[in-house]
């Protein structure tokens, strides 16, 4: 039957996604927009979210666990890899003063998409979402995200010029700085860590007690849900 309420709550998470990603378009370069990790991880959560939106407001069954599992694990990545990477002046990857110097709307896309996108995503798995969907394989399939964002970006790093700006669109990946075996030596330490936080929430899924007493979760343990 339909769930107004949780239709709202995602609709509202996914048009924070998509207001982050707009602002950034209209300020910046789409094509240098659209090459960031953090775009491809919220776009993600305005088409998942928003169709779970769509189908909680109809009382259709939502999207595929594997599906918005995904979309929760890869948001989670981008705030933590922001909050305690990028945004930390004592990681050797700090981008701490740049982020500081933001201001007026870029300031305010940066916050939704880092912050209030991943804060949004986590709240509605916790509170509006039967528990139980999750299984260990998904934590496997979910490594597609970033081994393909990784091979883009590599890829977009060798096609651009030296001295590009954004040729490598973080620090981690940056293939002048540390060579392809130092970006692959990262890529391996963020891939296992992409791959433990998947089985993270795999094993919270399974622990974590239903919320009691609300009628406006997103649907019955068959049909899925941000899982």
């Amino acid at each position: 039957m339909p769930n107004r309420f949780t239709a709202v709550v995602r609709g509202l998470i996914a048009l924070a996604a998509a207001t982050g990603i707009v602002i950034e378009c209209v300020q910046g370069n789409p094509l240098v927009v659209f090459s960031f990790f953090t775009i491809w991880s919220n776009t993600a959560v305005v088409v998942v979210l928003g169709l779970g939106a769509a189908r909680a407001w109809t009382g259709r069954p939502q999207p595929p666990a594997v599906w918005t599992g995904g979309v929760l694990l890869c948001i989670t990545i981008v705030g933590l890899v922001f909050h305690l990477v990028l945004d930390n002046p004592s990681s050797s990857f700090n981008q701490a003063a740049d982020i500081a110097r933001l201001t007026g709307a870029r300031a305010v896309a940066n916050q939704l998409l880092h912050t209030v996108t991943p804060l949004g995503v986590a709240l509605d798995w916790l509170l509006l979402t039967p528990p139980g969907a999750l299984r260990p394989r998904h934590a496997a399939l979910w490594l597609a995200a970033p081994g393909g964002y990784l091979a883009f970006a590599l890829v977009r790093g060798a096609l651009l010029p030296d001295g590009a700006r954004t040729r490598y669109t973080y620090p981690f990946i940056d293939v002048t700085a540390h060579g392809y075996a130092g970006v692959l030596v990262n890529a391996l330490v963020l891939g296992l860590a992409f791959y433990a936080l998947g089985l993270l929430l795999v094993a919270a899924d399974c622990f974590r007690p239903a919320v009691a007493g609300r009628r406006n979760r997103i649907s019955s343990l068959g049909a899925g849900g941000l899982k």
